[in-house]
C-alpha cells in the first residue's frame, strides 16, 4: 500500500481541497513518509502523547482532526522537536482533516453524533469559513432524554444550560467548540443547541436567548469522524487500524 494512493482517496472522499477552513488547519497530508503503509491510526489531536503511542503501536499513517500546526507556525524546539523526531524515526505520515471531517454527510462528526442520538434528516446550517458546518433537525424530544442520549453517545457527562423549552423541537448540532457562537445558533431558529464546549458566559446567554445549550465535550464530540475515516481507509486498502484515545476532558 502506497501513501500517495491513501492520500488521493482521502482527499477525494473528504473534499479536503474544496472545503473552507481556518488557515492553521492545513487539511490533507501534513507529513509524508517513505511511501509504504502497514497500519493506520486515528486520533483527535496530533499531540506528543498520541504520536508517541502511535509510533509504539507501529502506526505509519496517522489520521487526525487537529493537526500538527493548529497553534500556527512554531519553532522546532521542545515538544515540537520531540514530536517531529518521533514522527521521522517511525517513518510516520500524518494526515489532518478538520472541517472536512465535521461536515461530511456520512463520515462527519455532526452526522455521526446525530445518528448516535437518534436524529435524522438534518439540514445544513451555521455558516463558517464559506459553508454550513452544522446540522439542524426537526424533532420532539425532552431535553432530559436528549441529555441521556448524548451522554451515552459520547461516553461521559453532558452539561445542560436549560434556557429553552422542556420539549426540544428545533435542534442544531455543531461539534467541537462552537459555544461562543450561541447567538448565531439562535438567529438560525433552533431552540436547542448541541456542541462540545464554550465560554462561561454562554450559560447565561442561553438563558437570555431562550435556548437549551448542551456541552458534550469538545474532544468527545470529535472522536466520531477520525474513527470513521480510518475505518473507511482500512476497508478500502485492507490495512489494520486503531483509535488512539487521549481525552482532554474538555
Amino acid at each position: 500500500m502506497h501513501l500517495a494512493e491513501a492520500v488521493r482517496y482521502l482527499d477525494t472522499l473528504l473534499q479536503t481541497r474544496e472545503v473552507g477552513d481556518f488557515p492553521q488547519a492545513m487539511n490533507g497530508l501534513q507529513v509524508e513518509n517513505s511511501g509504504g503503509l502497514t497500519r493506520i491510526g486515528a486520533a483527535v489531536d496530533a499531540s506528543e502523547a498520541v504520536i508517541r503511542e502511535a509510533a509504539q503501536a507501529g502506526v505509519d499513517f496517522l489520521i487526525v482532526h487537529h493537526g500538527l500546526f493548529w497553534s500556527g507556525a512554531q519553532r522546532v524546539t521542545g515538544a515540537v522537536y520531540r514530536k517531529m523526531r518521533i514522527v521521522m524515526d517511525a517513518d510516520m505520515a500524518i494526515y489532518s482533516a478538520h472541517l472536512p471531517l465535521d461536515i461530511h454527510p456520512e463520515l462527519g462528526n455532526n452526522a455521526l453524533l446525530a445518528a448516535a442520538i437518534g436524529l435524522e434528516n438534518g439540514e445544513p446550517f451555521f455558516a463558517t469559513a464559506g459553508q454550513p458546518v452544522g446540522l439542524r433537525f426537526e424533532a420532539e424530544v425532552s431535553r432530559e432524554v436528549l441529555r441521556d442520549h448524548l451522554a451515552r453517545a459520547v461516553g461521559g457527562p453532558v452539561h445542560l444550560a436549560p434556557g429553552g423549552p422542556v420539549l426540544a423541537r428545533r435542534i442544531g448540532i455543531v461539534t467541537g467548540g462552537a459555544g461562543a457562537d450561541i447567538a448565531k445558533a439562535a438567529e438560525a431558529g433552533v431552540d436547542t443547541f448541541i456542541t462540545g464546549e464554550g465560554p462561561h458566559w454562554s450559560y447565561t446567554a442561553a438563558e437570555e436567548l431562550g435556548l437549551n445549550l448542551f456541552y458534550a465535550g469538545h474532544y468527545a464530540t470529535e472522536t466520531f469522524g477520525v474513527k470513521a475515516a480510518a475505518e473507511r481507509v482500512s476497508q478500502k486498502f485492507a490495512l489494520p487500524w486503531q483509535f488512539i484515545d487521549h481525552p482532554t476532558g474538555l
